[in-house]
């Protein structure tokens, strides 16, 4: 009898590819803990396969240069952070403001928003030599972003939002906000939490759309 495609794959190779991205993600997850610890210039292929327990033939059989590890490092994050706002975007509700609250939400998140990674993400930008190496990167996923929260804005806006404030200032003002707050969430740890960043952004957004956003309730000690 004639097998099926299913009923021939090979396990064997499935797993010898199984295996091969978890070595790959494996260097990923190291490269992360090794620029947090120590910076990009700091970090090298060494570094990274004693974090991994990987030995450096196997990083070199990867990524073949500490670059490409960077880079890919980068694409990494960057990709799982667009995966977490999108998958919000997409489960939030119908309205505008409830989607462009699930996307404020995602960039708080604690599987994305970890010292960790906030240092990570500002030492790749702090590389004034590779910046724009570094931004062409992942300028697409970036764009994607700001154009999604420009339409819910300029809906909130034709919905009787605040005209004193264009929705394409709004939308810049909330880039340089996720930025601005995951510095301040990195340098001051102990007195900011993502649940607090969350509001001031919440804060921001019922300010100029009083009419489609709350302020949110802040303690004394906020």
């Amino acid at each position: 009898m004639r097998q099926s495609p299913i009923e021939k794959t090979n396990p064997e190779g499935r797993r010898r590819t199984e295996s091969k991205e978890v070595r790959r993600q494996q260097l990923i997850d190291a490269t992360i803990d090794s620029i947090a610890q120590n910076g990009i210039g700091g970090t090298t292929m060494s570094t990274v396969t004693e974090i991994a327990g990987l030995s450096l033939g196997i990083v070199n059989f990867h990524f073949k240069s500490k670059q490409k590890l960077l880079e890919e490092t980068l694409l990494f994050l960057a990709n799982e952070h667009h995966e977490q706002w999108l998958e919000a975007f997409d489960n939030a509700g119908l309205s505008a403001p409830e989607k462009l609250l699930a996307i404020v939400d995602a960039h708080f998140h604690p599987h994305i928003c970890t010292p960790k990674k906030l240092a990570v993400w500002f030492a790749f930008f702090g590389e004034a030599g590779r910046r724009q190496v570094y931004r062409n990167l992942i300028n697409g996923i970036d764009q994607e972003r700001y154009n999604i929260a420009l339409r819910l804005c300029s809906e909130i806006s034709e919905d009787g939002g605040c005209d004193d404030i264009p929705p394409t200032q709004v939308a810049n003002i909330l880039e340089a906000l996720y930025d601005g707050i995951w510095l301040e969430l990195l340098t001051y740890p102990e007195n900011f939490q993502r649940s607090v960043a969350r509001d001031h952004i919440s804060a921001f957004l019922s300010k100029v759309y009083p009419d489609h956003f709350q302020m949110p309730a802040f303690n004394n000690s906020d």
